[in-house]
């Protein structure tokens, strides 16, 4: 089989939209991660993970930017579309980035519409509570799954004072009632980002629908992080994610080797070349 083609079908049975909450009865933790191609999508859907998300965090991670207000539906319809063809079992889910979504219900909709019919992934997520309430509605009344994104709101990086801990003290409040809203329009997940461990975990336990952290501590019912933080891919990882591998170290020292091999004449060999 060619490495283009994909499988008709996998052993294991496809993540859907009603597994976040049966996931959460079992008490089974939810896996995710970014991806932003085909070939990482493709390793990780077969390593099992659950839900990939198609972020805005490419900006920063893939596109050089120093924050992710600069990306666009534009820059995120092809990616979104290459993790939806290489994934079998996952569910993929796209960020909706900064400016698709503010202005209102229509605005939203209008997206998340948008990336339905032209990637193929299988649910959006957006950003804020209670004032993203009538958007997250408008979306899932026309049939497609969100997830919601409480705490540390990257897009609101400026208003928030860049990436910090988020509802300590009486902030705490207004994350309850930003939870409840979510819930309460329609989402069947939320993100919770930096949020402190204790907060995160009393969430969880009164929230209607599961939470899947990041920097949140262990009492979410799910966990996410950037896939190059998680796999070692650069010299800078936020402290609350663990290195899971030196995949930049290897790939660094691949293309060493490779390039000593070309440099000496070893590289291409005989095996290497055609010779009729």
């Amino acid at each position: 089989m060619s490495h283009h083609d994909k499988p008709t079908a996998r052993s294991a049975k496809q993540f859907r939209v009603h597994h976040f909450a049966q996931a959460r009865e079992k008490g089974s933790k939810i896996t995710a991660l970014t991806a932003y191609d085909a070939v990482t999508a493709r390793i990780f859907d077969d390593a099992g993970i659950d839900v990939l998300l198609v972020g805005d965090s490419i900006g920063n991670v893939m596109h050089g930017h120093d924050s992710t207000l600069p990306v666009t539906v534009e820059d995120l319809i092809p990616p979104a579309r290459a993790v939806a063809r290489a994934a079998g079992r996952a569910f993929v889910v796209v960020d909706m980035p900064f400016g698709s979504y503010e202005s209102g219900p229509e605005q939203a909709l209008g997206t998340a519409v948008r990336f339905m019919k032209e990637t193929g992934v299988a649910a959006v997520k957006l950003e804020g509570g209670a004032r993203v309430a009538g958007q997250i509605r408008a979306i899932t009344q026309a049939g497609i799954p969100v997830i919601g994104h409480l705490g540390y709101t990257p897009q609101s990086i400026h208003a928030l004072g860049g990436p910090r801990v988020q509802g300590r003290d009486s902030a705490a409040d207004e994350l309850r009632a930003d939870l409840a809203a979510v819930a309460e329009a329609g989402a069947c997940a939320v993100v919770l980002e930096m949020v402190p461990a204790p907060l995160a975990g009393e969430l969880t336990t009164a929230s209607p629908i599961p939470t899947i952290g990041i920097g949140a501590g262990h009492g979410c019912d799910g966990q996410i992080l950037v896939w190059t933080d998680m796999a070692g891919m650069s010299a800078w990882a936020p402290r609350f994610a663990r290195r899971f591998g030196e995949v930049g170290t290897a790939l660094r020292e691949a293309a060493q080797d490779y390039a000593g091999a070309v440099r000496s004449g070893d590289f291409p060999g005989d095996e290497h070349s055609f010779q009729k």
